[in-house]
């Protein structure tokens, strides 16, 4: 595997990462990631608004019900609600965010990449943590490989 980009090794560093868009049915991409990051050691913080319990974990409706120090947050919802979150993230301190995207637009909102750049926080646009946390499966090693040529993924 090529290097793994700087700004997925700093997001990757920390310990504690918000997970938005965690689902109930526990089958979307916010559930896989959630779950690779726990396996990987990290505390793993899912948020959904519409839950009380996730994954095994406690679940917060909003970022700022999350207590303490957070170093993350991976974003995997609509980008309708994406600068909310940010914003949110922003304001509580968080300074890696990942915005999840394959293909189509996925979370990628043009007003929230702004808010972290504004706040000098460079985010991660594009692809998502399982094309770079070992071991990388062949199914995602193909999506970064695809998407790395599109320019839709970080390096």
């Amino acid at each position: 595997m090529k290097t793994i980009p700087r700004n997925a090794v700093a997001f990757r560093e920390g310990r504690r990462i918000i997970v938005a868009g965690v689902s109930r049915s526990g089958k979307s991409a916010a559930n896989a990631i959630f779950r690779m990051l726990g396996d990987t050691g990290h505390e793993v913080i899912p948020l959904n608004p519409n839950a009380n319990e996730l994954e095994g974990a406690i679940c917060y409706s909003d970022v700022s019900s999350v207590p303490g120090d957070v170093h993350g947050m991976m974003i995997v919802i609509r980008p309708s609600i994406a600068p909310e979150i940010t914003r949110a993230a922003l304001k509580k301190g968080v300074r890696h965010i990942w915005f999840h995207r394959s293909f189509g637009e996925g979370s990628v909102a043009p007003d929230a990449v702004r808010a972290c750049r504004d706040a000098g926080v460079e985010p991660i646009v594009g692809g998502c943590p399982l094309m770079y946390c070992q071991p990388v499966d062949p199914g995602h090693r193909m999506f970064r490989w695809i998407l790395r040529l599109q320019h839709r993924v970080p390096g």
